[in-house]
C-alpha cells in the first residue's frame, strides 16, 4: 500500500487533446491510530474541491469557486454531509464483512473506492469508471460496457453475483457516467475556469547530489497536471537508465515532477542528452540540454540543493494532507467502472452524487 501520489498520471503528449477529469476517492480504515476511519476527497483536473472525514463529520469545500455551487443550491453542503456520513457507515461495515472473508481478525485494513469520469474536450469522448480495493489490492470493478462487475479475486465473487443481479442500479450507474458526471464536470470547469483552464509552464532545474548520483530533472510550477517529463539522447526518448517520478502538488496549487537519468559511464558525451517537458494542450516542448555547468549539486555550497529537495519533500507532505493520507493502489486512466445506489431522480442527484453500493455481502 502506498500514499496516494497524484492521482493517476495523465499520459498525454503536449500535442494531444486535453482530458478533463472529475474523480472521487473514498477510504475506510480500521486499526489505524491518529487517522480517520473514513475519508473522502473530490478532485477536478487533480485539484481537490471537497473533503470529508469521520473525525470532523463535516463536508468541506476546498475552492472559492465552489461558492457558486452553494449559491445555486443552498442545501448542497448539508446534503453532501449526510451522504458522506452514510458512506462512512457503509465502509465501516464493509471492512467487518471482508475481514472474515479474507481469514482476518485484527490488524490494519482498508477498503477503498475510486470513481469518476473523463472528458476529451476535442472529440467529446467520455469515459467513466469505478473500482474498489481491499488492503491495497484490486477487489471489484464495474465494466461500463457490459454493465457487470469484474471480480479479480475469489473473495469478491459473492459480491459480483449480488451486484450483477441489481440491473436497475447498474443501468443507473451507466447513465450517471455517460450523462450526469460529464455534465457536472463541465459545470465545475466553468465555475473554476480562471484556475482550472489556465496553463502554466514549469521552471526546470538539473540536480545531482554527487558525481556518481543520477542526474535529476526537476520541473515545478506547471499546470494542469497532465504532463510528461522524460530524457532524450540524440533526440530519441530514452527508456533505459531512466526513472520517472510522479506528478506531485505544490502548496500554491501547481504541480511538480522529476525524471532521473543514470549515467554509468562518466566519459559519456553529456551534450547528447536533454530533458524534455510536455504539457497537455501546449505544442511547444520545454527542452533543457544536459550541461554540467547547469547542474545544481551539493559539491557547490553556494547552490542550496537542500532547499529544492526540501520543497519536494514538503510537497509530498502537503499531498498527504490534501488527499487525507490515502493508502491506495495506483491505477491509470484505463480503469473501468461507475456507481450509484440510491433511488433519487436525476434531478435530485447532487454535484457529488451518492454512488454508494451496499456493503460487499
Amino acid at each position: 500500500m502506498r500514499l496516494l501520489v497524484l492521482l493517476f498520471l495523465l499520459e498525454i503528449h503536449a500535442a494531444a487533446a486535453v482530458f478533463h477529469s472529475m474523480r472521487f476517492f473514498y477510504t475506510g480504515s480500521s486499526g489505524l491510530t491518529n487517522f480517520p476511519e473514513f475519508v473522502s476527497v473530490g478532485l477536478v483536473d487533480d485539484v481537490p474541491f471537497d473533503y470529508y472525514d469521520s473525525s470532523s463529520q463535516r463536508y468541506e469545500l476546498k475552492q472559492d469557486w465552489m461558492n457558486q455551487v452553494i449559491a445555486d443550491d443552498p442545501s448542497y453542503v448539508e446534503r453532501n454531509t449526510q451522504l458522506s456520513f452514510g458512506s462512512q457507515q457503509v465502509f465501516k461495515s464493509a471492512i467487518e464483512i471482508l475481514k472474515p472473508r479474507f481469514n482476518q481478525t485484527g490488524g490494519v485494513h482498508t477498503y477503498q473506492k475510486m470513481y469518476g469520469c473523463e472528458w476529451d474536450d476535442e472529440t467529446g469522448e467520455v469515459r467513466g469508471y469505478q473500482q474498489y480495493a481491499y488492503d491495497g489490492e484490486d477487489f471489484i470493478a464495474f465494466d461500463l460496457k457490459t454493465l457487470t462487475w469484474i471480480a479479480p479475486t475469489p473473495q469478491a465473487v459473492i459480491t459480483k453475483h449480488k451486484w450483477d443481479s441489481n440491473e436497475g442500479w447498474n443501468k443507473q450507474s451507466q447513465h450517471y457516467f455517460t450523462q450526469i458526471c460529464p455534465e457536472w464536470l463541465k459545470k465545475h470547469l466553468n465555475y473554476g475556469k480562471s484556475r482550472l483552464l489556465r496553463t502554466e509552464l514549469p521552471r526546470v532545474a538539473l540536480l545531482q547530489k554527487k558525481p556518481t548520483s543520477p542526474v535529476v530533472c526537476h520541473a515545478t510550477g506547471f499546470f494542469p497536471a497532465g504532463a510528461m517529463l522524460f530524457w532524450t539522447k540524440d533526440g530519441e526518448e530514452l527508456h533505459e537508465d531512466v526513472d520517472m517520478g510522479e506528478v506531485l502538488p505544490n502548496p500554491d496549487g501547481t504541480f511538480q515532477m522529476t525524471a532521473e537519468l543514470r549515467l554509468s559511464d562518466p566519459s559519456v558525451d553529456w551534450g547528447r542528452y536533454s530533458c524534455v517537458f510536455q504539457l497537455a494542450g501546449v505544442k511547444e516542448d520545454v527542452v533543457t540540454p544536459l550541461r554540467k555547468e547547469d547542474i545544481w549539486t551539493n559539491r557547490e555550497p553556494d547552490l542550496n540543493l537542500g532547499l529544492i529537495v526540501g520543497a519536494v519533500v514538503a510537497a509530498v507532505v502537503v499531498l498527504g494532507l490534501m488527499v487525507a493520507g490515502f493508502l491506495v493502489y495506483r491505477r491509470r486512466r484505463t480503469a473501468k467502472a461507475p456507481p450509484s445506489s440510491n433511488n433519487t431522480s436525476e434531478e435530485d442527484l447532487p454535484l457529488k452524487p451518492e454512488t454508494r453500493p451496499p456493503a460487499p455481502e
